[in-house]
């Protein structure tokens, strides 16, 4: 057998091996999930993340899969609820805020081309560039920004600054044509 047969073949015994595992544990996985979150969509979603980060750093016939599978569902679970609690109290802060202020005409209508300009300059840029801007303003984590993006979470302090520079530079651009 050549080495790319005896790869393939390789391949296709470990992608068994997961399905028999995603097969075996999921309805436990969501389950797991399901207690800590109350929602089962959302716990749907831990599971799929579950899966996927096991599948990519460990074989599926590792002893203690199933043991990490559903470790694993109750910290991202429960990560899920600290951020939503986090993001929850963020935007009644902000609700707050905005009640507060109530804005002259003059005003509002600044603030609306203020973010209009905002807008077409997060259109100009790159999609990941725009994507930290975005998910980072809506409240989210370096953490969830990361996982979002797919990066590591070391990446996202200088995307970010590099981000916010380009956005700079685009709403600039966008106010001297």
């Amino acid at each position: 057998m050549n080495l790319g047969a005896r790869r393939m073949t390789v391949a296709r015994a470990e992608d068994d091996a997961f399905e028999a595992l995603f097969t075996a544990e999921y309805a436990r996985v969501v389950g797991i999930a399901n207690r800590v979150l109350a929602d089962v969509h959302e716990a749907e979603d831990v599971a799929q993340e579950v899966f996927m980060d096991f599948h990519r750093l460990h074989s599926a016939t590792a002893d203690f899969a199933p043991a990490w599978l559903h470790r694993a569902a109750a910290h991202s679970s429960l990560n899920r609820l600290r951020g939503a609690r986090r993001r929850q109290k963020r935007e009644f802060a902000q609700a707050l805020e905005e009640d507060d202020r109530t804005l002259d005409p003059q005003k509002q209508a600044e603030l609306e081309e203020d973010r209009r300009s905002l807008r077409h300059a997060l259109g100009r840029m790159a999609p990941k560039p725009a994507a930290v801007l975005v998910l980072r303003a809506s409240g989210l984590s370096y953490a969830e920004v990361a996982q979002a993006l797919g990066v590591g979470i070391g990446q996202i302090g200088t995307l970010l600054r590099r981000a916010e520079a380009t956005l700079r530079k685009e709403v600039t651009r966008g106010t001297s044509e």
